[in-house]
């Protein structure tokens, strides 16, 4: 018998002790602060699942996490339209291809603070030009709810749309030329090209934007504080901050991180159920 080569571990090792370091360490201190009551001169009390209790019958959390699922289904339904659509119309030979690429990987590299102050400043009615063109039409995110959450969209939709025209771009110059020539000579129109050809050759890569498109959008904590301060409207990550009681904050952060778990899951299950059912074919066998 061959015996196993163990090499292979002390290659991994020094990975796996930097994820518990880094993720599972934090992670198991965080569950047991959920379950402690932490009183002066940080002594310990064991409160069990008092906190996860005051948690889920708060109404403020609910209406934060209802919130948080409205801004990231309106962020899904803009963004990957829009960067389809841009990916699309990019061009796929020339000077204009790395040329496009940089001007659609430019908000990108923007840290997301930055991002923040700068819609915070163009936003504003005195002094920013975005706010200054829309004052006329009773624009204020400072003071109107509707008016922060278009602009919290708007912000979003710049800054991130590119990762998903980039994206979808690389899905389609992966697609090869005899796609294209079969269809020309059967004589398929854009829409069934797109639809038969570009959309099934994207599918892997939009299931990747989509994924990350919802859990940076539900997670959304920098920007919406950047620009709004705290205020209205207040998302779970904006609502994790203002919380007070350590323990109450940890058991909080649970059940935020046990959301975005449990829905990406359920995102990449129905995006992806079809991939290992074979096909069927026409006919009876």
């Amino acid at each position: 018998m061959k015996p196993v080569n163990q090499r292979a571990w002390f290659l991994v090792a020094p990975v796996l002790l930097l994820v518990a370091f880094t993720a599972i360490i934090p992670l198991m201190t965080v569950v047991n602060y959920s379950v402690q009551y932490v009183g002066m001169n940080t002594q310990f009390h064991w409160v069990g699942d008092l906190w996860f209790r005051e948690v889920l019958a708060s109404e403020k959390f609910w209406n934060a996490l209802w919130r948080n699922l409205v801004f990231s289904g309106i962020i899904l339904m803009i963004q990957i339209p829009l960067g389809v659509l841009i990916a699309l119309n990019m061009p796929r030979k020339g000077w204009g291809v790395p040329v496009c690429l940089v001007v659609m990987a430019l908000p990108l590299l923007i840290p997301w603070y930055v991002v923040g102050m700068i819609w915070q400043m163009f936003g504003r009615v005195d002094i920013g030009l975005f706010g200054v063109m829309l004052r006329d039409f009773g624009y204020n995110y400072e003071n109107d709810p509707i008016d922060a959450w278009f602009t919290l969209v708007l912000m979003d939709t710049w800054h991130w749309t590119s990762l998903v025209a980039l994206l979808a771009y690389a899905g389609l110059v992966s697609i090869p030329d005899a796609y294209y020539q079969a269809a020309r000579i059967d004589g398929a129109s854009r829409w069934q090209v797109f639809r038969h050809i570009q959309l099934p050759k994207m599918a892997r890569v939009l299931t990747i934007a989509v994924l990350l498109r919802f859990m940076d959008s539900f997670m959304i904590f920098t920007e919406p504080f950047a620009v709004i301060a705290g205020g209205d409207p207040v998302f779970l990550s904006t609502e994790l901050k203002q919380t007070v009681e350590l323990g109450q904050k940890a058991a909080m952060s649970l059940i935020y991180f046990l959301i975005i778990l449990l829905m990406s899951w359920v995102f990449y299950t129905v995006m992806t159920r079809d991939d290992g059912e074979p096909r069927q074919r026409g006919g009876a066998s």
